[in-house]
């Protein structure tokens, strides 16, 4: 993508939240009122406690430490990160906590913006009837083969004067969350539809707590810090 200045104004950015409002806010009745868009249905959970708790687990590499310093350190190096998250949804529960660390090593302001207002957003674009942060989501929608995404986690790196040099989506390229759902859903022998539904539950919510999950949370930071790099580097 090419750099360009954002959007947002400094202003509107610290209307944003930081890591540890955001986690608070997670488990308040406003927050879990409001709807939920996962493979468990419209209802919130509070998790609170384990963002808290990713965040506390979630640890830096010297490498990615001393990378996000140097590029910080440039000129026109990032100084901001924008997110935009929703608690409900596994990928941000895995890379908004190590976001939240990358910030602190680089120095850099992070403030979180919730997608959603009280429904989930369903659309193309976010509704600015419906969304309080829709001017955020609909400035950094997510675009692929012509379509338009409102994806969490959406992490945008941001200058001091608030110029744009890199979005990150959803989750990292080493990461094929889609390839490994529709494999995991199949039935096995013996399973009906709806055994097999609650079989996949059971070892989606395993693979969250397995080993591979910080892992990819890790590659999330190389990624970001990689295509920093890149961007420090070209230029675009």
């Amino acid at each position: 993508m090419n750099r360009g200045k954002s959007g947002v104004t400094a202003e509107r950015f610290a209307q944003g939240m930081t890591f540890d409002q955001y986690v608070a806010y997670a488990g308040t009745p406003e927050n879990l009122a409001r709807e939920a868009g996962w493979w468990l249905g419209l209802a919130r959970h509070d998790f609170s406690s384990l963002l808290r708790e990713s965040y506390e687990r979630a640890r830096l590499s010297e490498a990615q430490v001393g990378a996000i310093r140097w590029l910080a350190a440039q000129p026109e190096g990032p100084a901001k990160v924008l997110v935009i998250s929703e608690e409900w949804s596994s990928d941000c529960r895995r890379d908004v906590p190590v976001l939240a660390r990358l910030a602190e090593a680089g120095g850099l302001e992070l403030r979180i913006f919730r997608r959603d207002g009280q429904k989930l957003g369903r659309g193309p674009r976010a509704d600015p009837a419906a969304s309080p942060n829709a001017d955020i989501v609909n400035e950094f929608l997510n675009v692929k083969n012509g379509q338009t995404f409102q994806t969490v986690p959406t992490a945008v790196f941001l200058t001091k004067e608030l110029e744009v040099l890199y979005r990150y989506f959803e989750f990292p390229a080493v990461y094929h969350k889609m390839r490994l759902a529709e494999a995991m859903q199949v039935a096995k022998p013996g399973e009906n539809r709806e055994q097999a539904w609650d079989r996949f539950i059971r070892d989606w919510g395993a693979l969250q707590d397995s080993p591979f999950w910080p892992m990819w949370a890790s590659a999330a930071v190389d990624e970001m810090i990689s295509r920093l790099h890149e961007q420090s580097v070209i230029g675009s």
